[in-house]
């Protein structure tokens, strides 16, 4: 193969540096393969890649490293998560392994509303200091950017404490992060006008006024919100210029995910209950389905599975879903294994699941590739073999994470 050029790439900011990274035994972009490859970043960015012996003469002599032989893949891109939360869930959890039902739990005010409460009552520091070891966790998986939620609130000023959490971790970094405001169930005593009313006439405002959200996602599901009040969410959400989303179709068919289509949302996610014509209607407004399949296989629902999101071509996403109750999975990686394992993806379709196409779920198309124009943010796998991540189940074989073209993580030895 010839290296990849691309007709945008962003002028290199002036002084940038440009270096050579060969000894790639494999790497995937995630969309293709190359053997014995290179990469040249400027700054930042990506300015070539493709197999060495296609390097550009003008490249030939740029300051270089040798990663050895070791396989590369695009930084990992977790597009739903709900990383900041107080309290536990471990009690629930024993409690559905023994046949417990989650919709029951929920009902008797467990479930979320048990987080809930926890999340309420917990300070911002608490509330910090937790979501930064999580963040940690995923760092260790090979997540370089993340998408986090709050919904844990429930009302103005805790779902912001929320948001202010997870832009505190944007601003450490060294991930990626994007931050959307989630209207997750309305509270069990409350009057549903009168709190989606609030939510739209000052929730939403307010995260926007003060730049702590950069989406907004509606719960459209029994016991949560209907699809009337989901639309007039999102509506709201949008015209205020957020990125827009939806829980759709996880318990019961309920029409969100269409709905999200027919508002050229950048994602409808879960799906479980979808059909052939909502991932068409998805499809065809160029939204992302983004599959989750830990809540899935937890909750005892089937992943959606190719069989079905193939024959439309829309583009599909996976992600964590991390979250106390129903997915409390650390990483991304588990969620592409059990896409192949259970839902008959390929290996290579789960990887652009959690790269590329997460990417664009998020709208942040320099994330989650290896192009030329898009952000360095790449996988050292701790071997030849590129893939060996979503092989190696409980074992991320990685060697070293970088993000923006410098390294942030590296194993020891």
């Amino acid at each position: 193969m010839s290296g990849m050029v691309g007709p945008a790439v962003p002028a290199p900011a002036e002084g940038a540096s440009r270096r050579l990274i060969t000894g790639i035994s494999e790497l995937y972009t995630p969309f293709e393969r190359f053997q014995d490859a290179a990469l040249v970043l400027v700054g930042d960015r990506v300015e070539w890649v493709g197999e060495e012996r296609d390097l550009p003469a003008a490249h030939a002599g740029s300051p270089s490293m040798n990663l050895g032989g070791r396989g590369v893949l695009p930084g990992l891109v977790d597009a739903h998560t709900h990383l900041v939360w107080a309290g536990s869930r471990v009690d629930e959890y024993v409690k559905r392994s023994a046949g417990a039902d989650y919709e029951a739990i929920l009902a008797a005010g467990g479930g979320i509303m048990a987080t809930v409460r926890a999340t309420r009552e917990a300070p911002e520091a608490h509330l910090a200091n937790k979501a930064r070891r999580r963040f940690s966790a995923f760092l260790r998986g090979g997540v370089t950017a993340l998408e986090i939620k709050s919904g844990y609130g429930l009302d103005t000023e805790n779902e912001l404490k929320m948001l202010r959490v997870a832009r505190r971790l944007q601003s450490e970094g060294p991930q990626r992060v994007t931050t959307t405001l989630l209207a997750h169930v309305p509270p069990p005593d409350a009057d549903r006008t009168a709190y989606v009313d609030g939510f739209v006439s000052e929730t939403l405002p307010e995260a926007v006024r003060q730049g702590l959200a950069d989406a907004v996602d509606v719960f459209c599901d029994r016991q949560a919100f209907t699809l009337e009040e989901t639309r007039r969410i999102l509506e709201a959400g949008k015209a205020l210029g957020l990125r827009v989303t939806a829980h759709a179709e996880q318990l019961s068919h309920t029409g969100a995910a269409r709905l999200v289509a027919e508002l050229e949302g950048a994602s409808a996610d879960h799906l479980e209950k979808a059909t052939a014509d909502d991932f068409a209607a998805l499809a065809s407004s160029g939204t992302v389905a983004t599959v989750l399949p830990g809540p899935a296989v937890l909750l005892g629902m089937p992943v959606p599975p190719a069989s079905l999101t193939r024959p439309s071509g829309v583009k599909v996403a996976f992600a964590s879903d991390h979250n106390p109750g129903s997915s409390p999975h650390y990483g991304l990686l588990p969620a592409l294994q059990l896409a192949t394992a259970l839902g008959g993806y390929t290996v290579q379709e789960a990887l652009i699941g959690g790269t590329a196409h997460a990417a664009d779920a998020l709208a942040r198309p320099s994330w989650g590739r290896l192009e030329p124009g898009a952000l360095a943010d790449y996988l050292v796998v701790d071997g030849p073999e590129a893939m060996l991540p979503l092989y190696s189940w409980g074992h991320s074989r990685l060697h070293e994470m970088v993000i923006g073209g410098r390294s942030v993580w590296r194993r020891d030895g």
